[in-house]
């Protein structure tokens, strides 16, 4: 991915998941598509046990582990079905028969509790929701002070980066239990100290690769304390007994987060690329803040750096926009159904370049229709 091949035309692409995939990325798996290690076939049609396959998923957790600085004592699962799928995968391997605190601050931390509170009914334990925020907008995160937090949890719940809302939580809550939390739609994209954390999980169609693959990131001493009642493919302790292969893995999506991970290498690694996100959102938030025409309702300290929500001024206005910005070459900036309005997911791949063609656009539809 560091040849002299001029990069291919790309239109923007503001899509919240799946996203934008590096263009080096796609180029390489174009390259490899019908002659992989001059083998003359696919990488998706060779056994995900084969050694050369082995290789590909060895290197890919090593090159995982070096960008995120992962401590030894933490394994790293490359699972299916999604980061909601962990929803239910949580509570089955750490709740214990005890109880867990949740703190919602958007849809999808409280679609996570909402899938944990199923096991209640069965037995298995209670969940606590700790606080949440403005069921009606989320813009903002309840103060620690506000929340409500039970006594010897099993663990912390809480999503990093809420999507749909673009509200983000940039510390790690302080609290005396084990921190899990979903990352699916900010990982990788600015420096964290994974030692802060007992459990990370994340999607792979947003900073990693396509959909269909899950990252884990547990720490040693969670594993081994699943309900009888957990399934083999959701135990994680199972899963990294038969290291992410206890059925065959999303092969093609493991094969093509490792490009990404070689990809985020060469750019300078996370903190490189964290420096360029706050770039991006930094030019993004201050064309709406400079505007009337333009509005985001978040609470400044919570503002994501990966996706970002506006409306208009007027919002008989949101279909001009849309249909104009896709003329112009920008995709995907119709906010998520649930919120209306606009939003740009602007993850790793979304170039800085991209963000000022968009930020010019919007400066361009002000002056016509403001």
């Amino acid at each position: 991915m560091t040849d002299n091949k001029p990069v291919a035309h790309r239109t923007p692409n503001f899509s919240a998941g799946p996203a934008t995939i590096p263009t080096q990325v796609l180029e390489r798996a174009q390259d490899e598509l019908l002659d992989w290690q001059g083998r003359g076939v696919s990488v998706m049609e060779v056994s995900h046990r084969s050694k050369e396959y082995l290789a590909i998923t060895e290197k890919a957790e090593a090159k995982l582990r070096s960008l995120m600085a992962i401590p030894d004592n933490y394994k790293v699962l490359f699972l299916q079905g999604g980061g909601s799928l962990q929803f239910s995968a949580i509570p089955l391997n750490l709740l214990k028969d005890g109880h867990a605190d949740y703190l919602t601050t958007g849809t999808w931390s409280a679609k996570a509790i909402k899938e944990a509170r199923r096991y209640e009914a069965l037995g298995l334990g209670e969940v606590v929701e700790v606080a949440t925020g403005k069921a009606s907008s989320f813009t903002d995160v309840p103060a620690q002070s506000e929340w409500k937090l039970s006594d010897n949890a099993a663990y912390f719940h809480y999503c990093a980066n809420e999507t749909i809302h673009g509200v983000q939580i940039f510390e790690p809550p302080k609290v005396d239990v084990p921190l899990v939390v979903d990352m699916s739609s900010c990982i990788l994209s600015q420096p964290i100290d994974v030692s802060d954390y007992g459990m990370i999980y994340a999607g792979a169609q947003k900073n990693i690769g396509p959909a269909g693959l899950v990252i884990v990131i547990i720490r040693d001493d969670l594993l081994g304390q699943a309900s009888e009642w957990c399934p083999l493919l959701m135990n994680y302790t199972h899963q990294v007994e038969k290291e992410s292969m206890s059925n065959t893995p999303a092969t093609y999506s493991w094969y093509l987060a490792g490009l990404v991970f070689d990809w985020l290498e060469e750019q300078g690694g996370i903190e490189a690329i964290g420096n360029i996100n706050a770039q991006k959102a930094e030019l993004l938030y201050k064309t709406i803040d400079d505007s009337e025409f333009y509005h985001n309702s978040v609470a400044t300290k919570h503002r994501s750096i990966m996706n970002v929500p506006f409306t208009l001024k007027d919002s008989e206005l949101d279909k001009v926009f849309l249909e104009e910005s896709e003329k112009a070459g920008l995709l995907h900036l119709k906010g998520h159904r649930e919120v209306g309005g606009m939003r740009a997911s602007i993850y790793n791949a979304v170039s800085l370049e991209w963000v000022q063609q968009l930020v010019d656009f919007m400066k361009d539809f002000e002056k016509k229709y403001g």
